[in-house]
Formats: structure tokens, sequence, C-alpha cells
């Protein structure tokens, strides 16, 4: 991990006046060199400071959502694998809101083009999903920019209490639906008491 971050250092701190967009490239070429998410923005933190750092991390990041959206939509077949996992992860039935996919692209071993997938699924056309992919990438883009260099220093309780915070942010914002079965609807015990 740390020759990668090393490797990342020096790539970037040699475009010099060009760092910046070799920084968004950077992101948009991350799924190719199987490099999490989190690392990059850290990265971004250590070498543009917290200001400039989530604010690269959150162009490159919407970029990278918005190019998989235009491939997914060219190209599905190609990204039945992803679709797939979200079958044996998540299930067929499971529709998040856009609260709940910005907490999840904060847990490190979740896939983020598996959250990109549920995004496209709760957005309807380019533009909501544009708008939305913005707003799920703020959170990872600030809190592993800002403070993402510190994690390693956290104690395992303090990345507990993280952890259990995150639960219950995932919880409060989840879809409410009332599910009614069609035979409590129709009950005829029900119409009998209102008189139908």
């Amino acid at each position: 991990m740390d020759d990668t971050m090393s490797l990342l250092f020096v790539f970037v701190e040699s475009t010099g006046m060009l760092a910046p967009m070799a920084f968004i490239l950077l992101h948009l070429i991350r799924p190719f060199l199987l490099l999490p998410v989190q690392v990059i923005c850290i990265v971004g933190g250590i070498l543009f400071g917290s200001l400039f750092g989530t604010l690269y991390s959150l162009i490159g990041l919407s970029l990278l959502s918005i190019v998989f959206y235009i491939l997914y939509k060219k190209m599905p077949q190609i990204f039945n694998k992803i679709s797939r996992l979200k079958e044996k992860w998540l299930g067929n039935k499971a529709n998040f809101t856009i609260g709940q996919i910005a907490i999840l692209r904060l847990v490190p071993f979740i896939n983020f083009h598996l959250l990109s997938l549920c995004l496209i699924e709760v957005t309807r056309g380019f533009r909501q999903y544009s708008k939305s992919s913005i707003i799920t990438n703020i959170p990872v883009a600030l809190f592993f920019t800002v403070f993402g260099q510190f994690i390693r220093e956290f104690s395992s309780t303090m990345i507990v209490l993280i952890l259990l915070s995150m639960t219950l942010l995932f919880y409060l914002l989840r879809e409410k639906q009332v599910i009614i079965k069609w035979h409590e609807f129709f009950n005829p015990s029900m119409q009998k008491r209102f008189g139908k």
C-alpha cells in the first residue's frame, strides 16, 4: 500500500502545473489499476490540501460515474458481472435511497460501480443520475480527503464508533414504505365493519 501511494505521489508531482488534471485522470483510470477510491482521495488530500483535494476528487469521481452511466447504457451486456454481483450481494429487490448510497460509498469494501448501478436503478434519466452522482460522491471525497490520512491512527474503538454511526445513518436514510398485503387490504371482515 505504501509503495502504491509513493508511486502515485511521484506520478502526480511530476506533472507540475498539470497536476490537477493528472489527478482527475487518475480517478478515471483507477478501475483499470485496481486501486481503491479511498487511496486516491487520501493522496489528493496530501498533495492538494483538504479544499482542492476534495474538489479534484469530486470532479474525478463524478466524471467516472458519468462514464460508467454512458458505457452501461451503450453496452449493458459488458456489465453483466456487476449486475450479477448486485443480485448476489443485495438481491433483486434492493432499492436504496440517494442518502443510503452516499453512506455506502464511504464503506471501503463495497464496489464503487456496484453502487453506481444502484444509483442508475433509482434515478430517472441521465440528468437526475448526474445530479445524484455528484451528491453521493461528496461524502467519500470529503471524508477520505480530509480525514483519510488520520484513519490509520484511529483506535479500534473509534473505528467501531464510526461504523456504528454509519449503520445508524444508513437505517435513518432508508426508503420508508408501507406494504399492505393483498389479502389484508381486501379482508372481508374489514369490509363488513365499514358497511360495504
